[in-house]
């Protein structure tokens, strides 16, 4: 009998390259996400089409595009702020496009310059245009748990922002643990909010582990039904609007838990480990202290 699948998209290209300080040569993106679509990745955020000011790192979103090697079945997707964004991604060649907003009005503004209501009515024509492209779209929904100026959100928050994000056609809603100071108790009360809004099952969760509880969060996700989640090659990635938010939960380790509960995501672990291993390593050649700078 064939077992279920959890669909982990790796976001260690984007995600997890745009905290790091040095930049990283074009070369080793490419070869980073072809790399993750042969080890099984389903879906790998490639990068992310938004102001280089803001985020040099992912300056070079079109070229990594272009230079790609498409897997056949893999789907490759980029963050986009704006209809802006979206004519870039659409150019390159993304099969699908993310937004992002927030479960906290700080975060929003520091993260975005607009609050909350300003980048919900900002995805109106982008996804508007993506749908009538057939191109699917995935909104962030950043601080579901916490927010480093705020504290606390209560998952009645999350689920307005959640409720609002729906009117705008089919999304994908991706609730994150930013700063990954969740615990499982956390996870439960914000899947019991969110999850007359959205089933469960559609949801996607997007984990930190800043505090070492990644993995107990995405156990007991899994117990209540969640069966999508994000993940970064070697535990990469970090916020830089956020501050204390480093390292999202490690995609080897998503797939040890998926095997252990009985779950498939297509995804060789092993090959994993040696990706993980790889990046770590280019990134230390591109750091100023190991290249002499």
């Amino acid at each position: 009998m064939s077992r279920e699948q959890i669909w982990i998209t790796e976001v260690g290209p984007r995600d997890g390259l745009q905290n790091e300080q040095a930049l990283v040569p074009l070369a080793d993106k490419v070869a980073l996400v072809e790399r993750l679509a042969a080890a099984g990745c389903p879906e790998v955020e490639v990068s992310a089409f938004v102001r280089p000011d803001r985020v040099p790192q992912l300056a070079d979103a079109e070229q990594v595009f272009e230079l790609l090697t498409k897997q056949p079945g893999t789907v490759y997707s980029a963050l986009v702020p704006n209809v802006r964004g979206l004519a870039r991604a659409k150019a390159a060649g993304a099969d699908k496009v993310s937004l992002f907003t927030a479960a906290s009005e700080t975060f929003s503004q520091r993260n975005t310059n607009s609050s909350i209501a300003g980048t919900i009515e900002r995805f109106q024509p982008v996804v508007a245009e993506a749908t009538s492209c057939h191109l699917p779209v995935r909104v962030y929904v950043s601080c579901a748990v916490a927010c480093p100026w705020e504290g606390v959100i209560a998952p009645a928050q999350v689920r307005s922002v959640v409720e609002h994000l729906l009117n705008l056609g089919p999304v994908e809603v991706d609730l994150g643990d930013t700063i990954g100071v969740a615990t499982p108790e956390d996870i439960e009360r914000l899947l019991e909010a969110v999850a007359p809004a959205v089933p469960v099952e559609q949801l996607v969760l997007h984990l930190h582990d800043t505090q070492g509880a990644a993995i107990d969060c995405a156990r007991r996700a899994v117990e209540l039904g969640v069966r999508r989640f994000d993940a970064a090659c070697g535990g990469l990635g970090g916020c830089p609007f956020a501050p204390g938010a480093p390292g999202n939960v490690a995609t080897g380790a998503m797939v040890d838990l998926c095997e252990e509960l009985g779950f498939t995501t297509g995804i060789d672990g092993d090959v994993m480990i040696a990706i993980a291993s790889w990046i770590r390593g280019r990134l230390r050649r591109s750091s100023p202290a190991e290249s002499g700078e």
